[in-house]
C-alpha cells in the first residue's frame, strides 16, 4: 500500500470532499423542501376561512366552489379519486386544530353567548403533480385541489450540487493527471536502481515534476560518465598488470635456482590472483543488473563453486536437499561459495569444511578457533587475520559484496569450537 500512498491519498481526499458536498447538499434540499412546505401549506388558512363560513352560513356548495375557485382551489367530487388520493398521495404536512365558535341563544333567563367547539383536521397531500388539501371536520370532509401550485421542484439546488461535484471531479482528475508522470518516474528510478543505466528521465514540460526529472536525467549521465570511466581506468590498470605478471612468470622459468624459481613463481601466482579478485570486485560493484540472475539447483552451484576451488571432495561434505533452487547468477554465487570453501579448509585444522541449510539458508562449518574480532572487521577489504599468512584479504568482502549483490548479508556464529558462517 505504501507504494501507491500519494494516490490513495488524493483519492481519499476526493471520496472524502464528494461525501462532505453530498451531505450538506442532502441537508440542505431537506430544509429547502421543508420550508417550501410551510409556505405552501399557509394557504390552509384561506381554505378553512371560506369552509367555516360555508358552515356557519350554511351556504350552498356551488357558492362554497366559487368561493374557492376565486383562489384557484377546486373541489374533487369524484369518491373514486378522493379515495386514490388518500391511498396513494405522500402525505406532505398534516395539521389538526380545535375551532370554537360563540353564538347567541335565548331563554327564559334572556340571552346568553354559547361556545360551540368544533374539531378539524388539515391536510396537505401530494399526488401525480398536484397539491390537495384534504380538509376532515365533524360534519364531513372535503379535498382540495391547488390549481396553480406547483409540486416543490429542486432544480436550482440540484443544479448547484451537480456544477460543484463537476468542479471537483474535474480538478481531481487534473491532480491525477498531474500524478500520472510521477508514478511512470517512480519506476524508471527503480529500472536504474536494478541496474538499467541507460534508460532516460527526461520528460517534456516546465512543471517541477518535469524538472525533477530532467534533473535526474543530467544526473543519470553524470554517474554513467563516471562509472564508464573508474571501468575503464580499472580495466587499463588490471590489463597493464597482466603483462608485466606474465613476462615475469615467463622470466622465472629461466632461473637456475629451483628456490629462486619456486620463490618467483609463488610471487607473480600471488599477483595474479590479487588481479583476478580486483576484476571480480569490480564487476560486482559496479553492476547491480539482475537481468541476467537465472534459477538454479543450489547443489549444481556448489559442485560448480568445488570444481573452481580445486580441493578433494573429501574435504567438503554437503547436506543440501537436491530440489533447492536459488535465483542468482552462477559466476558470482558460485564465486562466493568457493571463497568460502577456501578460508574454511585454509583456517581449520581438520582441511574439512561442511556445507548445510539452517532454516533454508545456507551454512558453511568448519573446526577452528573463535575470531579474533566482529565479522564486519574482516568483510572490509585487505583485512588479515595473520599479517604473516596469506588469509582472509579480498575473499570475505568479496563474498559480502556478491551476497549483497543478491540480497543476502553474511552472518557469522561460534558454538562448541565451530565456526559457523551463514548466508543470510
Amino acid at each position: 500500500m505504501n507504494k501507491h500512498a500519494v494516490l490513495i491519498t488524493v483519492l481519499f481526499a476526493l471520496t472524502t470532499s464528494l461525501v462532505s458536498v453530498s451531505l450538506v447538499f442532502w441537508e440542505f434540499y431537506k430544509l429547502n423542501r421543508e420550508q417550501h412546505i410551510d409556505n405552501i401549506f399557509t394557504k390552509y388558512s384561506v381554505i378553512t376561512q371560506i369552509f367555516r363560513q360555508h358552515e356557519q352560513k350554511e351556504n350552498s356548495f356551488i357558492m362554497l366552489e366559487a368561493n374557492l375557485a376565486v383562489y384557484n382551489f377546486r373541489i374533487e367530487k369524484d369518491p373514486k379519486v378522493v379515495k386514490n388520493i388518500l391511498k396513494k398521495g405522500e402525505v406532505l404536512k398534516k395539521e389538526g386544530f380545535k375551532r370554537v365558535d360563540e353564538a347567541l341563544t335565548f331563554n327564559e333567563k334572556g340571552f346568553y353567548a354559547q361556545k360551540i367547539y368544533a374539531q378539524m383536521q388539515a391536510t396537505m397531500i401530494h399526488f401525480k403533480k398536484n397539491i390537495y388539501f384534504h380538509l376532515e371536520t365533524q360534519n364531513g370532509s372535503v379535498m382540495i385541489e391547488d390549481e396553480k401550485l406547483e409540486p416543490y421542484r429542486p432544480w436550482n439546488i440540484l443544479y448547484s450540487y451537480t456544477t460543484i461535484i463537476a468542479i471537483l471531479s474535474i480538478s481531481f482528475f487534473l491532480v491525477l493527471q498531474k500524478l500520472k508522470p510521477l508514478l511512470r518516474l517512480r519506476k524508471k528510478i527503480a529500472q536504474f536502481g536494478n541496474g538499467d543505466l541507460k534508460i532516460s528521465f527526461k520528460m517534456r514540460g516546465s512543471d517541477e515534476i518535469a524538472m525533477i526529472s530532467n534533473e535526474l536525467e543530467a544526473t543519470r549521465e553524470k554517474i554513467n560518465t563516471i562509472l564508464e570511466s573508474r571501468t575503464l581506468f580499472l580495466r587499463n590498470i588490471m590489463h597493464e598488470l597482466k603483462t608485466p605478471i606474465a613476462k615475469g612468470t615467463i622470466a622465472t622459468q629461466m632461473l637456475e635456482s629451483q628456490k629462486q624459481k619456486d620463490r618467483f613463481s609463488s610471487i607473480f601466482g600471488r599477483l595474479e590472483s590479487l588481479v583476478t579478485e580486483f576484476a571480480m570486485i569490480e564487476e560486482v560493484t559496479s553492476t547491480h543488473d539482475k537481468r541476467n540472475f537465472k534459477e538454479y539447483r543450489l547443489i549444481d552451484i556448489i559442485d560448480g563453486a568445488m570444481d573452481m576451488a580445486m580441493v578433494e571432495r573429501s574435504c567438503v561434505s554437503v547436506d543440501i536437499p537436491a530440489n533447492e533452487k536459488i535465483i542468482a547468477s552462477y559466476r558470482l554465487y558460485t564465486t562466493a561459495i568457493k571463497n568460502m570453501i577456501d578460508n574454511g579448509i585454509k583456517y581449520s585444522p581438520d582441511k574439512h569444511v561442511k556445507i548445510t541449510m539452517i532454516h533454508h539458508e545456507l551454512s558453511f562449518e568448519s573446526k577452528g578457533e573463535r575470531l579474533s574480532h566482529p565479522l564486519h572487521y574482516y568483510i572490509e577489504p585487505f583485512t588479515k587475520e595473520n599479517p604473516s599468512k596469506n588469509s582472509f584479504g579480498l575473499g570475505l568482502y568479496l563474498v559480502d559484496s556478491i551476497l549483497k549483490s543478491h540480497g543476502q548479508v553474511l552472518a557469522h556464529e561460534y558454538e562448541n569450537g565451530v565456526n559457523r558462517f551463514i548466508f543470510a
